[in-house]
């Protein structure tokens, strides 16, 4: 068992919501916000509410949530749990989270059982072993005034870049049309399936957007680059754990209209594809001059 680190500890203190009512839960944010709430935090929490609905026998199938404010760091987040069905295989929940009577987020999530039918999926990307590279730590030495707000944020999964980060590929002039980040929780997990599923979407919302500025050429910090997610989808194909090690592979299929798009794919460490996410989100980059 790998011991669990404090951030890690806090974001599972997050999942453990309050229950207002009986559809109706509240969340809190940690001491290390950034200016609004992380759409990550917001999925999670809202997969911990839907599931509290739903028996624990149908496991989560596909989450599609939209982002409608900028969450107040300094308020709790109250989750309101809609049962729009309960059928012999299905379930479907509606989540929407409220600040002052103001809806944040709201998030569709979809519970079905596993069924046999017909099975392929995508390779993993060939890539090296998660425990030969570097840790976050180790790229975040000499970029301390150029990545503040990422070193300063709550770090509760150990990240492996396959690649360079952006702010490190900035230097090297590179273009790169994908991001592949090996990830898992901080530390042991409880079996819970929905705390896994929560990770993960709160993981899968990190890096996503990278690959819309790696393909230009920008970076985070170095560049003037402006991002807001809109909204965020993830489709959970097989049982995983994510205290073990997962690849997550992203790439930018189109980027205009000040919207860039980007898909990712969790992979297994034995290659196995689990889940698929989409994001789409407002990408402004003003050059300086």
């Amino acid at each position: 068992m790998r011991a669990v680190n404090s951030d890690l500890e806090i974001l599972l203190g997050l999942l453990e919501l309050e229950e207002l009512s009986e559809d109706s839960f509240l969340g809190h944010h940690p001491e290390k916000v950034m200016s609004r709430t992380f759409g990550g935090q917001l999925v999670a929490q809202g997969i911990v509410a839907a599931s509290r609905t739903v028996g624990l026998n149908r496991p989560l199938h596909c989450v599609n949530a939209h982002f409608i404010r900028g969450g107040d760091v300094k308020a709790p987040i109250e989750y309101r749990v809609e049962r729009h069905r309960d059928g012999r295989a299905i379930a479907n929940r509606v989540v929407t989270g409220y600040q002052d009577d103001n809806e944040v987020f709201t998030m569709l999530a979809a519970f079905q059982d596993h069924g046999r039918g017909l099975e392929h999926s995508i390779d993993r990307p060939d890539v090296e072993d998660p425990e030969t590279l570097p840790t976050l730590d180790d790229h975040f030495v000499g970029y301390e005034d150029v990545v503040p707000t990422f070193i300063s944020a709550l770090r509760p999964i150990d990240m492996r870049y396959a690649n360079a980060p952006a702010w490190v590929m900035k230097g090297t002039g590179e273009q790169l049309a994908h991001n592949r980040v090996w990830m898992r929780a901080d530390g042991a997990l409880p079996d819970d399936p929905t705390i896994h599923a929560a990770l993960l979407a709160y993981s899968s919302d990190t890096t996503i957007l990278d690959s819309i500025i790696t393909r230009h050429g920008l970076s985070w910090g170095h560049d003037r680059v402006l991002a807001a997610t809109l909204n965020h989808s993830i489709w959970f194909h097989r049982p995983f754990r994510f205290d073990d090690w997962a690849l997550y592979s992203t790439q930018s299929p189109v980027a205009t209209g000040s919207r860039g798009l980007s898909t990712g794919h969790f992979f297994s460490h034995s290659g196995d594809l689990f889940a698929t996410t989409v994001q789409e989100g407002v990408i402004r980059h003003y050059p300086r001059r």
